[in-house]
């Protein structure tokens, strides 16, 4: 009986296991489209490493029970091209969202390393999931520097012979992308006039909060290219107040809409959440629960003033939509993302001029022709922004 018992349950897990994997693929895209011709992985096989990088200059703040530490430690993986030929590649930064962590992001970076990528993604000290005291929204203000101190790790890596990493990286073609919080402080690193680091020369944010970031705040940094990726029913950072101002915000701006994709299904576990009606019912009870008192207090003034491009906004938009409405497959959101995502980053760096020449026009013109869901708009040059 107990054997019985036993190879019920066995099988009942293969099952599950089958359907969490196998079960409901998501719609292709056309046969013979560019997009389904971009949505195939690279033609070069991925490796990756694990990677822990300590800044002993900056202290870890105190948070909850946790006494802070004298050093804020990040701890993460790099997905790169299995051998080197090619090499220097182009260097992406991903961050990850609140109450996440660095593998949020391991779909993108394993498609990207596959097209001749080196990425780089780590957990933030007060801001991931299992955060000591738990997570603390509040800490994004010290995460654009540890975007900075991981570029200049992974730049002494690649420049050390004994590394695996040795010449891997290419200081010229750096990148930043992240989700959620992590796409704000992908705004912050690439823009604050105090913060950015100038060594990025292209930014992608997905999701990320911009309600507070003005005009003057993207100024900073002329001619950086720029896109927003979000879906049009996001439950924890709205559509219509944070994505949807992007383009008018700064000449050359970009913004990728994709209709009926929520917020939590750009995180890779989002794929294992796609039988629920709306994956952002269980994002926004765990968002929620680990806020705490941020979101109680205005703490705008912490990412900087008005005259530097800060809006002073205090109404908390998080988790208020109620009914939430049916979201697309996540896998489908992912395959989205990841064609996006790849174009945005092979217009600036590919090292083929054809490459960054097809990809600019995938964007602007294959992009929403071949994809439904998808809506693509660019803002109107400096002039015209004027008079408005």
């Amino acid at each position: 009986m107990l054997k019985k018992l036993l190879l019920l349950v066995v099988i009942l897990v293969v099952v599950v296991a089958g359907l969490l994997t196998f079960g409901w693929q998501p719609q292709p895209f056309p046969g013979g489209s560019a997009s389904a011709a971009r949505a195939q992985p690279g033609p070069l096989a991925v490796a990756s490493l694990e990677v822990r990088f300590e800044d002993t200059s900056r202290r870890t703040a105190a948070n909850g029970d946790f006494a802070g530490a004298p050093s804020r430690v990040l701890e993460g993986q790099v997905w790169l091209p299995a051998d080197a030929q090619g090499a220097p590649f182009p260097l992406l930064v991903y961050s990850h969202g609140f109450s996440s962590n660095h593998r949020g992001g391991s779909y993108m970076a394993e498609h990207l390393a596959s097209l001749g990528y080196v990425v780089v993604a780590v957990d933030f000290p007060l801001t991931n999931m299992e955060a000591p005291g738990g997570p603390m929204v509040k800490d994004v203000v010290n995460q654009p520097a540890d975007v900075s101190f991981v570029i200049d790790r992974m730049l002494a890596r690649s420049a050390s012979r004994d590394d695996p990493l040795s010449g891997r990286v290419d200081g010229q073609r750096i990148g930043v992308f992240g989700l959620s919080l992590g796409g704000m402080t992908t705004q912050l690193v690439a823009f604050h006039p105090e913060w950015r680091d100038e060594r990025i020369a292209a930014a992608l944010s997905i999701a990320g909060p911009s309600n507070l970031l003005g005009p003057a705040f993207f100024d900073n940094a002329p001619g950086l290219p720029f896109l927003m990726l979000a879906g049009d029913i996001d439950a924890l950072v709205p559509w219509e107040s944070n994505a949807k101002p992007v383009p008018g915000k700064r000449p050359g701006a970009e913004l990728v809409t994709v209709a009926g994709a929520s917020h939590a299904g750009f995180a890779a576990p989002a794929a294992y959440l796609r039988w629920l009606p709306n994956p952002d019912a269980v994002a926004c009870y765990i968002v929620t629960r680990n806020i705490g008192e941020d979101m109680e207090d205005p703490w705008y003034d912490l990412l900087g003033t008005a005259e530097q491009g800060i809006i002073a906004q205090t109404e908390n938009e998080l988790c208020t939509m109620d009914p939430l409405p049916a979201a697309m497959n996540a896998l489908r959101q992912q395959l989205i993302t990841r064609v996006v995502v790849a174009s945005f980053f092979e217009r600036s760096f590919s090292s083929s001029g054809a490459e960054q020449a097809a990809s600019a026009d995938y964007l602007s013109n294959a992009l929403a022709r071949e994809i439904p869901e998808v809506e693509y708009r660019r803002s109107p040059q400096r002039a015209l922004l004027s008079a408005q």
